[in-house]
C-alpha cells in the first residue's frame, strides 16, 4: 500500500495538482492568499508525507545555513534565488511510518526547483500589497508624484547605491522605504541612520561595529552596515557627516567590508546602501565641504523628492488621508474655504508640517469641521484677509475682483502697468476696479484689511501732493 501510494503520488500529477493550486492562488488578486502556504501544503499532500517546507535564509543568519541532505525519511533540498547571498531550501521529512523513496527524491527536487518561482512569486506580491495599502505611502497624484512613482520603480530594480534629494519634511525616507520594499532585498532588513543624531565620536562604532572589550566594560556588538546585511541601509542627511567620517564611510563603500573598532579583520557585507540629504551635496562639493570622491560614490542615482509647494494639487488629498488616518482620535472634514487656504500656503516644512497641523486642528477644531479661523495666521494668511473677509460678507464678484486688483497693484509697488501685466488687464479696466475698490470701501473704513487701508492712505497722500 505503501509503494503504491507512493507511486502515485511521484507521478507527474501530484506535480502538476501543486502548479494548478499555485496558479489558483495568483488568481484570488482581492484575497491576496499566501502563495508559499499553498505549496508547502500541496506538496505534502501530493507526496502523502508529514511536513514540507520552504523558507529563505538572509546571509545575516550564515551560521545557520543548512547543508543540502538526503536520508530515508528526510530531506533537504536547495531552492534557486534571485539573490546569491539568500539561501532557500526546501525541508520534507516523511516520518516514521514512510520512507522516502526515488520517486519522492526524484518529485521533491522538481518540487525545489518549482519552490524558487514560488517565492519569487511571493515576494513581488508582497511588494504590491506594501504599496497598494500605503504602508510606505506616497500620496499624490499629481504628475510630479506621478514621475516620482515612475522613477523609484526603475531605481527599485536595481542594486545600485542611490541618492534621494529634498527639502526637510517632503518624505525622502519614506521614498527610501518604498526602494526597498520594491527590490529584491524586500525579505533583509530596512536599517536607518540619522546622520545628524549620531555623535562624531561614536560613529564609528555605531556604523561598523566595536569588538568585545575594546574598552572597560564595552560589550561587542554589529554595526549598522553589518545589521543590514542582505537588506538595505539608509543614511540620512549624510551632508552633516564630517570630513573624517566621510572617509571612513568612503572606505566601506569601495571595499563592500568594514572593520570593528577594536577589530584585527575585516568582514564583507552585502548591504545596499541609500542616502538622503535636504541640501544638494554637489553644492557642498564645489563649497569644500564635502567629499568630491564620496560625492561620486553615492550620487549617479539620484531621486528628487518635489516640495509640496511645487506639488498644491496634492495637499487636498494628502488632508484626506491624515483626517482617515486619525479619524479613531475624532473624525472630522475640512471646509472649502479652509483647504483652499492650505492650498494657498507656500509649505516651509513641507508634509510634515501640514501633517503636525492637521493633528493641531483635530485637538482644537471646537465642531465637526475644520474651518478657516481654525488654522494658524501664518497659513491663514491673505487668503483670510482678503477671500475669507469677503466669503463673510457676501461680496459680489465684481466687489472681490476690485480688492484683489488693489491687492495686485499694491505688491507690484503701486505700479498700474506691472499690475496690468500680473493681472491681464488692460489700464482702463484696472483704473474701473480701483474706483470701484475706493467707492466700496469709502463706507466701511474700520472692516478693511491693513493692505487697503495702507493703499488708500497712500493715495490720499499723493492726491494730497499734487
Amino acid at each position: 500500500m505503501v509503494i503504491t501510494g507512493v507511486a502515485r503520488s511521484s507521478s507527474p500529477g501530484g506535480l502538476n495538482s501543486v502548479i494548478a493550486a499555485v496558479s489558483a492562488g495568483l488568481a484570488h488578486h482581492d484575497e491576496q492568499p499566501d502563495l508559499q502556504a499553498i505549496f508547502e501544503r500541496e506538496v505534502q499532500r501530493a507526496l502523502a508525507i508529514r511536513t514540507v517546507r520552504l523558507r529563505e535564509i538572509p546571509a545575516r543568519y550564515r551560521a545557520r545555513l543548512v547543508t543540502p541532505t538526503r536520508t530515508s525519511d528526510s530531506v533537504v533540498l536547495g531552492v534557486p534565488t534571485a539573490h546569491p547571498n539568500v539561501q532557500a531550501v526546501l525541508e520534507a521529512s516523511s516520518g516514521p511510518d514512510r520512507s522516502l523513496g526515488a520517486a519522492d527524491h526524484e518529485m521533491l527536487a522538481a518540487a525545489a526547483q518549482l519552490g524558487g518561482l514560488v517565492l519569487a512569486l511571493a515576494r513581488t506580491r508582497t511588494c504590491r500589497r506594501v504599496t497598494d495599502d500605503g504602508a510606505a505611502p506616497l500620496i499624490g497624484s499629481s504628475a510630479a508624484m506621478q514621475r516620482l512613482r515612475e522613477r523609484v520603480e526603475r531605481v527599485a530594480l536595481t542594486g545600485f547605491t542611490a541618492l534621494i534629494e529634498g527639502e526637510s519634511g517632503t518624505g525622502k525616507e519614506l521614498v527610501a522605504r518604498q526602494l526597498h520594499e520594491l527590490s529584491g532585498r524586500a525579505a533583509g532588513p530596512f536599517v536607518a541612520v540619522n546622520c545628524a543624531a549620531v555623535v562624531e565620536s561614536l560613529l564609528e562604532a555605531e556604523l561598523f561595529g566595536i569588538e568585545d572589550r575594546t574598552a572597560t566594560g564595552v560589550k561587542g556588538r554589529p554595526g549598522k552596515f553589518e545589521s543590514a546585511d542582505a537588506g538595505t541601509l539608509f543614511l540620512d542627511e549624510v551632508s552633516d557627516l564630517s570630513v573624517s567620517a566621510q572617509a571612513k564611510l568612503l572606505r566601506a563603500i569601495q571595499e563592500v567590508a568594514v572593520e570593528r573598532v577594536g577589530g584585527t579583520g575585516s568582514r564583507r557585507v552585502d548591504t545596499r546602501i541609500i542616502v538622503a540629504t535636504n541640501r544638494p551635496l554637489a553644492g557642498l562639493v564645489a563649497q569644500g565641504l564635502f567629499r568630491a570622491d564620496l560625492y561620486y560614490r553615492l550620487g549617479g542615482v539620484e531621486v528628487h523628492v518635489p516640495p509640496l509647494r511645487e506639488r498644491r494639487e496634492d495637499i487636498g488629498e494628502l488632508t484626506t488621508y491624515f483626517l482617515n488616518r486619525h479619524r479613531q482620535t475624532r473624525e472630522l472634514v475640512i471646509s472649502v474655504a479652509a483647504l483652499e487656504a492650505l492650498r494657498a500656503y507656500d509649505w516651509p516644512g513641507n508634509v510634515r508640517e501640514l501633517e503636525r497641523l492637521i493633528e493641531s486642528a483635530i485637538a482644537l477644531a471646537e465642531s465637526d469641521r475644520i474651518e478657516l479661523d481654525d488654522l494658524p495666521p501664518r497659513v491663514r494668511g491673505e487668503y483670510g484677509e482678503v477671500l475669507g473677509h469677503s466669503l463673510a460678507d457676501g461680496h459680489s464678484m465684481r466687489a472681490w475682483g476690485s480688492r484683489y486688483a488693489k491687492l495686485v497693484f499694491e505688491r507690484c509697488g503701486r505700479n498700474k502697468r506691472q499690475a496690468c501685466r500680473r493681472l491681464d488687464l488692460s489700464y482702463h479696466t484696472l483704473q474701473a476696479y480701483l474706483r470701484f475698490a475706493d467707492a466700496t470701501a469709502a463706507g466701511s473704513e474700520k472692516q478693511l484689511p491693513a493692505w487697503v487701508k495702507s493703499a488708500r492712505q497712500d493715495e490720499m497722500l499723493e492726491k494730497a501732493r499734487a
